[in-house]
């Protein structure tokens, strides 16, 4: 009897870059048995130096990951499609019916990082972004199936994920004040 096809999944961002190349390096490092992943951009820039140094503090080298455009990986069926910037998921070209497209979004470590005092705080950025790729890829291939497997706690892992970017990405006056708040009560 052959063996079951592995999932092909396209992690899909804007510049392919950084956020894409993250889910690609942990996919293929935790989960190359399970999925075969791939990544690309809608309008790709080169892989970012920070990524790689990110990936690299948990040793993981993603340095020979090229930057790819969709067009480059067209030929391949894919069976799901992770768009995981909003620019992407605004822009995703269409796929053949059989390709599930999904979003799973995280803030953009550059955009962040360009605020930054210092390198330390730029990678900082890098960091937590990197590491809530990994919780979502750690939910992988079961989170691929979404409702149809049942599986509550891959939904939750996915929902905390969204809530932990949303709440980053308010102005911290907002935060703070939520949190005196909460404290009064």
């Amino acid at each position: 009897m052959p063996a079951a096809r592995k999932p092909l999944v396209l992690f899909l961002c804007t510049g392919n870059s950084c956020r894409s190349q993250m889910a690609e390096g942990w996919t293929r490092h935790f989960k190359s048995d399970m999925i075969e992943a791939h990544s690309a951009g809608v309008d790709p820039k080169g892989v970012d130096p920070r990524a790689v140094k990110a990936m690299g503090e948990v040793g993981i080298d993603i340095s020979a990951q090229k930057s790819r455009s969709i067009d480059e990986v067209k030929h391949l069926e894919f069976d799901y499609v992770i768009t995981l910037c909003d620019n992407a998921q605004k822009t995703c070209p269409t796929f053949p019916a059989k390709t599930r497209v999904m979003h799973v979004g995280f803030e953009d470590p550059p955009r962040l990082a360009a605020n930054a005092k210092d390198e330390e705080e730029a990678m900082g950025h890098y960091r937590r972004i990197r590491d809530e790729i990994k919780t979502f890829v750690d939910g992988l291939p079961e989170a691929l199936l979404g409702e149809e497997s049942g599986s509550a706690a891959n939904q939750q892992q996915l929902f905390e994920s969204g809530i932990k970017s949303f709440l980053n990405q308010m102005p911290k006056e907002l935060s703070n004040k939520s949190d005196n708040q909460e404290e009064d009560r």
